[in-house]
């Protein structure tokens, strides 16, 4: 219920008077709807089906007059009411019915872009915690349970509303045979309530199921090259059959359910309706007229007795969904790095300038502080402005945890990171980020146009400056033969594209966001020798315009570095000039190099 409660308090602060505009609505069909109603028995006695006298009910006295007035007026005085009752009953639903559409609609994409929004304000650490297959199930299928059962929720109320209202009529007519009525009502409450249990424990199950398939296609097509190469395919459908065998039971589980409550409902409503005839016929013989009234009231209210449980049950299936969006919410939040609209539109931020120097004073790190562990510990390093520092190590020694600590994508658990002599801190890090162009180990490039993916880094970019940068990676070529050059449409993560066009054009990406720091995860590694030393050579002019950090294993690339750091199990183990740390035959960084440096000397 909290997590209900949780997101109607965000409907409200969403929607406002608008909610209750539409809540005073429903109250005013229910009254239009009472009365018309009510008007039944005065029309009864005009046209002269039965003779009622209107006034021996308490609820039907202020029609009493039309009884005096002869009967052709009276007629058309009851039928002008009908009509505008019904025309003002169709136009408010018509209104209401907009609305909620219009609100449903807004709701649903404000949820939506909040969570995303809090999902991007949220640390690097936070990120990599998560399956990324569950943040998109919250954001896709949770989204529509979480905002629909909400809605729900508001509809249950007003039929609540809708409900006490015509309850209020028929006790108004007969006390006693209402009383009798909502006591079976009552009964059939009670009954409900396992129903209601069995699908909220349905929900959860339905939950658990939308992640695992997510995350199961997600992994499909992200490893399909894997999966045709290795003939995974049996395997993987086996996987898919076995999920669709799941589901189907789930569901017909969950519709089994829903139709045995609404099957006991109707059966258990059919017994109640022929008790209250026969006792109202025995027990309140001179009631006859009363009868036929609350009869017409509750044979009115059945249906929405219906709903309100099929509403509940509805609810009850989605308490998983609004209790894993809601708890999603609150991690985000705890999480946060950075707050307001900074954290989400960096085009006012103003990029910093490295003047001196970028550096780690006695940093430690783990990513799990229950492990005694620590990726990273007692690092000192100290990275000089406008030089060239290559970070080298074996595979899991740290070197991409150090540049996640530089970037301020992480925090260090102990010591600093310092910038220009001053500690990184969070009103620091868009600064330093949009000074920074990032070219990662496995390049990444969004579906789209190769001109979409070089613009997105710097929007003001012209096209003779998007042809410079990809002339410096060595891009230029390649797109040049391209059918449609730079609007060449390359793919999901540009599939399109071999793995050094990619690199190539990612490095494009890079420059022409002209930075003051350029960072290369093992940048060159799927390139060819000529074109890797293309680029080595275009770097080699970078030096004293930028700071360059490079990860990287081969000797090609980092045989000009003015500085070498080689970590070692999460350690420096030695720092120094490549032709210091080469004659250092008992140091790792030669053990490192291994046949590289023996061709090089």
């Amino acid at each position: 219920m909290k997590s209900l409660l949780y997101f109607t308090k965000k409907l409200h602060a969403y929607a406002g008077k608008i909610l209750y505009i539409n809540l005073f609505g429903s109250i005013l069909i229910g009254l239009l709807d009472g009365i018309g109603i009510l008007l039944l028995a005065p029309l009864l006695s005009i046209i002269g089906i039965v003779d009622i006298p209107l006034n021996d009910f308490p609820g039907l006295r202020v029609l009493y007059a039309l009884q005096e007035l002869p009967k052709d007026r009276a007629l058309l005085i009851i039928l002008g009411i009908y009509i505008i009752m019904v025309s003002g009953q169709s136009f408010i639903g018509r209104n209401i019915g907009l609305r909620e559409i219009r609100i449903h609609t807004g709701f649903i994409n404000h949820i939506r872009l909040e969570i995303y929004r809090t999902l991007l304000q949220a640390n690097w650490g936070f990120i990599m915690k998560k399956r990324k297959s569950d943040l998109i199930n919250s954001l896709t299928g949770e989204l529509g349970r979480v905002t629909n059962s909400t809605f729900v929720f508001l509809q249950l109320l007003a039929s609540i509303v809708f409900t006490a209202i015509q309850i209020g009529l028929a006790m108004l007519i007969s006390f006693k045979m209402t009383l009798f009525v909502l006591g079976c009502g009552l009964v059939i409450a009670l009954l409900s309530k396992r129903f209601i249990r069995k699908s909220r424990d349905l929900g959860t199950v339905m939950t658990d199921l939308a992640q695992s398939y997510l995350a199961g296609i997600t992994d499909h097509f992200n490893g399909m090259k894997d999966i045709k190469s290795n003939l995974l395919e049996s395997s993987r459908y086996r996987w898919l059959v076995d999920w669709s065998n799941k589901i189907a039971y789930e569901r017909y589980e969950n519709s089994k359910v829903r139709s045995n409550s609404q099957l006991s409902y109707k059966l258990f409503s059919t017994l109640m309706i022929a008790g209250f005839i026969y006792g109202s016929v025995t027990l309140f013989q001179h009631q006859g007229m009363s009868l036929l009234l609350i009869l017409v009231i509750f044979s009115r209210l059945w249906p929405r007795f219906t709903g309100i449980q099929s509403n509940m049950e509805n609810i009850a299936g989605s308490i998983s969904a609004l209790k894993a969006l809601m708890e999603l919410q609150e991690e985000c939040f705890k999480a946060q790095e950075l707050q307001g609209a900074n954290g989400i539109d960096g085009g006012a931020i103003m990029p910093l300038k490295l003047e001196q120097n970028l550096e780690c004073q006695q940093v430690y790190f783990r990513y799990d502080q229950h492990q005694p562990d620590y990726t990273l510990e007692a690092v000192n390093v100290r990275i000089p402005a406008n030089s060239m520092t290559a970070i080298v190590g074996q595979s899991g020694a740290g070197k991409s945890t150090l540049i996640d600590l530089l970037m301020g994508l992480m925090k260090p658990e102990a010591g600093k990171v310092l910038v220009d002599g001053k500690e990184l801190a969070n009103a620091d890090l868009l600064s330093l980020r949009k000074s920074i162009s990032y070219v990662p180990q496995d390049p990444f490039l969004f579906h789209g146009s190769i001109r979409d993916n070089l613009i997105m880094i710097n929007p003001n970019a012209s096209e003779e400056q998007m042809w410079e940068a990809m002339e410096f990676s060595s891009a230029a070529e390649f797109v040049q033969k391209l059918p449609r050059g730079l609007n060449t449409v390359i793919g999901d993560r540009g599939v399109r594209l071999s793995g050094g066009e990619r690199q190539r054009l990612v490095l494009a990406r890079a420059i022409l966001r002209k930075p003051s720091i350029l960072i290369l995860d093992e940048a060159t590694s799927a390139l060819d020798t000529v074109n890797e030393t293309k680029i080595q050579e275009a770097i080699e002019k970078l030096k004293g315009r930028m700071t360059v950090i490079v990860i990287a294993h081969r000797l090609t690339t980092i045989r000009n570095a003015d500085q070498v750091i080689v970590l070692d199990k999460g350690k420096i183990v030695q720092t120094g000039q490549f032709g210091q740390l080469s004659e250092d035959k008992k140091g790792l960084f030669n053990t490192l190099l291994g046949n590289q440096l023996q061709v090089a000397l």
